[in-house]
């Protein structure tokens, strides 16, 4: 909400609170839609996420124009066109007993027409629509259709058979709970016209039943005399309680009444400017805060549990709580990256590309940029400083959100919420950000097809993504080719689309490599899909005795591993690399399989081998972690020992060292003991974070 200034309350109802607010850069009124989501169902999100969705979807001038959607407070934020004339049933009321000019009554009328026809165009039912809900523009000669929270988008001209809307609008069949379409809409659209005519509703009554025993009649009061035949003809016609009988939107436009106002629409409202999607407000640059200007309380001192004793019990020089080395990318050895707090817990970190990124133990997002302003550190030859180029930063726009998990694609970032809502930023080429398009986006926006699921873990690829539900179910998004999506075909989606898993298997985490694709399962199996060039997903059937192998170059699906021992044996942790995989078994053993043109295996081996194979100088120790970047690949041990293999050049190993194909340690030079909480590889780049063990007898 940094973005917006929040001017006053405007409504109230069961799903939340509407705003009136100004967009500070643009200067711009917009209505601004809270709706609560912390406490709700699944299905109540999904309901609260199909306004979002309608919307989006619409572009009309008679339309109120959807701006952009954003997690804040715990709260589904839904930005909206600003409509200051307020309602037609507001109007109405001021004129008290005044009717209206019928050429007024039809100007109103045609503009919901046309916009009731962009509506059912997109196979979408309004089911709500009534003189509260369709605003005006500030000289009230313009009509503007809202609230589409309960809006029914059909799958197809079949019908729909939920009772929603409000009473006095509902149609006979909807009354009789009978399946109604478009058809309703249109009763509804004759109950407003019945409204503008007469200044009263077509049906009302003291209670509901009596209101649907009214409805069910049809009956209702004739117009005023002063209205031509023409109008009286047209609202009967749409309040025919037979269905079928009523006109369609294109019957009503050819009406010769509805014609004339429609020639006099595009000749007296010509002004009316069409809304443009293709420029929403949420691509305008973001309001920028200083780093400090969002500090709490509770940061200005520092946490209790950092705080040590020396020998003597004097405060000494409070210890990190956290500690996160870099290296790579030029970077020959571990460096230490700047925290944003001198108190700040760092649980889990991810890295792309071009991004490093971290979640605190609080649930806030941490990303390490590249100061625009070259420092000497970043002059040639200067790669014993780099460390010095990432300036720490807490992600902006997302205050009272709680991260719990961030992963790093190529340019492009997805983040999870505690209450398993994923959102994401960056590029949007190959539509990785899951947004429906292939826009780049710069703060972090809620993945609207997912909302109606708890997600439970994300992986981001270089060029896909995955996610996991609490119920086992999988999407993905992103591009297709190879297969990697598990869609059963190589087409490239920009939302996110169900995966077919293989029965009886139940999944548990997904891991994304650069053009492939694995699931662990609730039973410690291996599924793969995408490239399995050098078998590096473990799908060739290579059985452990003298039975005939098959190779398997790629899949569309997702199958099990079938190379030994992977079919057999029960897999802990997995992790995929450019051209080859890691995996680590119950016991803790390591085995690696794929490409070995770097000896990023950490073996010799034949070239047309393919099996996986243990890891040799790893055998007597048990691994806990293990990454694998591009050309080398990493382990950490139950003892938070880290060594690194293949590849080494650009401090690939994190050490001045080149290529080798023996495991060797990684030395981190820390002055007090730590044990090692997190680890990501990508590319040549990797990301490790570390927490102090406490010495015994330590006050802390």
């Amino acid at each position: 909400m940094e973005k917006y200034e929040r001017i006053r309350v405007v409504g109230r109802g069961a799903y939340g609170t509407v705003y009136l607010c100004k967009r500070l850069d643009a200067q711009k009124e917009v209505i601004i839609k809270q709706i609560p989501i912390e406490q709700m169902t699944k299905d109540e999100r999904q309901s609260a996420l199909n306004e979002v969705r309608v919307l989006s979807m619409l572009h009309h001038p008679n339309i109120i124009e959807y701006y952009e959607s954003f997690l804040e407070d715990k709260a589904l934020m839904i930005v909206m066109e600003y409509a200051p004339g307020g309602t037609i049933f507001e109007y109405l009321q001021q004129r008290g007993n005044a009717l209206l000019d019928e050429e007024e009554i039809l100007q109103f009328f045609v503009q919901m027409l046309l916009s009731l026809q962009h509506v059912h165009a997109k196979q979408i039912l309004h089911r709500d629509l009534k003189t509260q809900n369709i605003l005006l523009n500030r000289k009230k000669n313009v009509v503007k259709i809202g609230d589409f929270g309960i809006s029914k988008i059909l799958s197809s001209k079949s019908k729909a058979y939920t009772v929603v809307g409000t009473p006095c609008y509902i149609s006979p069949e909807l009354c009789e709970g009978k399946p109604y379409n478009q058809k309703s809409d249109i009763w509804a659209l004759g109950c407003v016209l019945y409204e503008l005519a007469s200044l009263k509703r077509a049906f009302e009554a003291a209670n509901l039943p009596a209101l649907v025993l009214k409805i069910m009649r049809g009956t209702f009061a004739p117009i005023s005399d002063r209205y031509s035949e023409d109008l009286r003809r047209l609202i009967l016609s749409m309040l025919h309680l037979d269905p079928s009988k009523r006109p369609t939107i294109t019957q009503i436009m050819a009406q010769p009444i509805v014609i004339t106002a429609l020639i006099g629409l595009y000749t007296d409202l010509g002004g009316i400017q069409p809304s443009k999607p293709q420029h929403p407000l949420s691509s305008l640059p973001p309001v920028t805060r200083g780093r400090g200007s969002r500090v709490s309380s509770a940061r200005s001192h520092r946490s209790a549990a950092s705080v040590v004793l020396d020998s003597s019990g004097n405060l000494a020089q409070p210890r990190p709580l956290s500690s996160v080395f870099s290296w790579g990318g030029g970077i020959t050895q571990p460096v230490k990256l700047q925290l944003p707090h001198s108190d700040t817990q760092v649980m889990q970190v991810s890295t792309g590309r071009t991004q490093k990124a971290g979640v605190t133990r609080n649930g806030r997002l941490i990303m390490w940029e590249v100061p625009t302003v070259a420092t000497d550190a970043a002059m040639p030859g200067a790669t014993d400083h780099a460390a010095l180029q990432f300036i720490p930063r807490f992600l902006e726009g997302q205050s009272g959100v709680t991260i719990k998990q961030v992963s790093c694609g190529d340019l492009f970032t997805a983040c999870l919420t505690d209450r398993g809502i994923l959102m994401t930023f960056g590029s949007g080429t190959n539509g990785c950000l899951g947004h429906g398009q292939t826009n780049d986006v710069q703060q972090a926006k809620i993945v609207e097809a997912l909302l109606g699921f708890e997600v439970t873990l994300v992986s981001c690829g270089a060029t896909h993504v995955m996610a996991v539900t609490n119920e086992h179910e999988v999407f993905s998004w992103g591009r297709g080719d190879h297969g990697r999506l598990g869609l059963g075909n190589r087409e490239s989606y920009s939302t996110p689309q169900p995966v077919p898993i293989p029965s009886p298997h139940l999944v548990k985490s997904v891991h994304c490599g650069v053009d492939c694709s694995i699931l662990l399962t609730t039973d410690n199996r291996l599924l793969g899909c995408g490239s399995n060039r050098h078998n590096k997903l473990g799908l060739d059937i290579l059985p452990a005795d003298d039975s005939p192998s098959q190779q398997i170059d790629e899949m569309c699906v997702f199958v099990p591993a079938s190379s030994a021992p992977l079919l057999t044996t029960r897999i802990a942790a997995v992790a995929l690399g450019t051209s080859h995989s890691a995996a680590i078994t119950e016991s803790g053993q390591c085995y690696t399989f794929g490409a070995n043109n770097f000896n990023q295996l950490g073996y010799q081996k034949d070239s047309k081998d393919r099996r996986p194979q243990l890891v040799p100088a790893l055998e007597d120790v048990c691994i806990s972690m293990v990454e694998c970047g591009d050309t080398f690949t990493v382990a950490i041990t139950t003892e938070g020992e880290v060594y690194t293999w293949g590849k080494g050049s650009r401090g690939r190993l994190g050490r001045r060292e080149e290529n080798t194909k023996i495991p060797k340690p990684v030395p981190l030079l820390d002055s007090e003991p730590f044990q090692i909480i997190s680890i990501s590889c990508s590319h040549g780049n990797t990301l490790l974070a570390t927490e102090p063990i406490p010495e015994p007898g330590t006050a802390r």
